[in-house]
């Protein structure tokens, strides 16, 4: 199964960026990080539905195979990590091949990529900054991936 993460903004040098590229080589399945980045001066309506674009063009790619989208979103749903590890496990089990996650900008996503999701997933009702959202993102991938293989990095 391939994890694809589609987030607005460009990571820069720094801590959250090494956190993300560690997380992701010690994950077994396939995964990819596509940055996209919005033209600037650009603000609320205008900028969400200028994303929206962004988005729906890098879904449209690779287009092979059975694709679920999970959007991070503050009114998604909250899961332990084992229970994110069983609705990611389940993905795979119904044959899933590909799970696309996508980090909207700062205003949030446009309505149309929030009502094609599969699933709104949210890390708690905090707000937390964009690149943070990424380490967490992808250590709760890496998390889910040790669970499903009886790997004892996870402790409840």
């Amino acid at each position: 199964m391939k994890i694809r993460i589609i987030a607005l903004g460009r990571a820069k040098a720094g801590p959250e960026k090494t956190l993300v590229e560690t997380y992701a080589k010690r994950l077994t399945w396939p995964s990819e990080l596509i940055e996209l980045e919005a033209k600037k001066g650009l603000e609320g309506a205008e900028l969400i539905a200028a994303e929206a674009v962004l988005i729906e063009k890098a879904l449209a790619k690779n287009p092979n195979g059975k694709r679920a989208l999970i959007a991070l979103d503050e009114r998604g749903q909250t899961f332990r990590s084992r229970d994110f590890a069983k609705r990611i496990g389940a993905l795979g089990n119904q044959g899933y091949s590909e799970i696309i996650f996508v980090i909207g900008g700062a205003d949030g996503l446009s309505p149309t990529i929030r009502d094609r999701a599969d699933l709104l997933l949210a890390f708690g009702a905090m707000t937390w900054p964009h690149m943070l959202v990424r380490v967490l993102l992808m250590e709760q991938i890496y998390r889910a991936q040790t669970i499903l293989a009886g790997h004892p990095y996870h402790r409840d």
